[in-house]
């Protein structure tokens, strides 16, 4: 049974949950009040309730925006992102794993490494690669700069999780004929399945909303726009939409929202079998 002493510092921990909760909580406030408001109700009073409410907002923000293209532009690039960057993972940290030799070693060290480094010193040498090997410009560079960028934690996460798995297991699958491809795609990737979540919604969360690198690819075409940018035609050099903008804000957040909701439990299970196996 808990103590008073010990009641006393559950309620204070509590309590500050609650507050950082609430102080996390307030930018969303600010966007879905601001999002039904008229740009004059928003430079009179920021934080206060609609006195009318401009559903309009979000009629013109869909048009501006084009949203439809958008939006599919940016499932497009998130799913096949996040595809890629499991497979190639996955597999990447199998052969790491299974094969520890002093080369892989070194490898898998280059890969922890990288995640430290900032994106912003690799900017301008990305950008003249990408340029010359006809990367720009198009979704499919985008999409292999996103497996670039994604492939080192997802590697590090796999690696951690696969060195759990019993080998026993696969050589039991060898001795009854199943060749080392086999072993991968039917016995060690379906146990992979609560780190696969996890990873998931970790890259969709990144991928979805990410301004910088759809930016430095893809902004020249409006027709390849994701949603990030789509809202960003919102800030001029001398004007900013408020209302518009909010209003675009809050069709960009929406869909990830619901899918976060929605895979919680997986991410959860992900977190906690992998700090139990690890």
């Amino acid at each position: 049974m808990l103590t008073k002493r010990s009641k006393k510092g559950v309620f204070v921990l509590e309590a500050f949950t609650i507050l950082v909760a609430v102080v996390f909580l307030i930018p969303f406030y600010f966007v879905i009040v601001n999002s039904f408001k008229s740009f004059k109700d928003i430079l009179t009073n920021t934080a206060a309730l609609p006195t009318t409410w401009f559903i309009e907002n979000y009629t013109r923000a869909w048009e501006i925006m084009k949203y439809p293209s958008a939006f599919m532009n940016s499932l497009i690039v998130t799913v096949l992102s996040i595809l890629g960057i499991i497979l190639i993972s996955s597999m990447a940290a199998y052969r790491l794993v299974r094969y520890p030799t002093i080369v892989n070693k070194i490898i898998f060290t280059l890969f922890i490494a990288a995640m430290i480094i900032p994106f912003q010193s690799i900017m301008i040498p990305l950008m003249k690669v990408a340029n010359t090997i006809g990367l720009l410009n198009n979704t499919w560079g985008l999409i292999v700069a996103y497996l670039g960028f994604g492939a080192p934690l997802a590697i590090f996460l796999f690696h951690g999780f696969i060195k759990s798995i019993p080998k026993e297991i696969e050589e039991s699958a060898i001795v009854d004929g199943c060749s080392a491809y086999s072993v991968f795609w039917l016995i060690v990737l379906p146990l992979l399945k609560p780190i696969i979540a996890t990873v998931s919604i970790l890259n969709a969360l990144w991928i979805w909303n990410d301004f910088l690198l759809p930016f430095l690819f893809v902004n020249s075409r409006q027709e390849l726009r994701t949603i990030p940018l789509s809202t960003y035609s919102f800030f001029g050099e001398y004007t900013k939409q408020w209302d518009l903008a909010m209003a675009a804000l809050m069709l960009g957040i929406v869909p990830i929202i619901l899918f976060f909701f929605l895979m919680q439990k997986q991410i959860v299970e992900g977190v906690r079998v992998g700090a139990v196996k690890g």
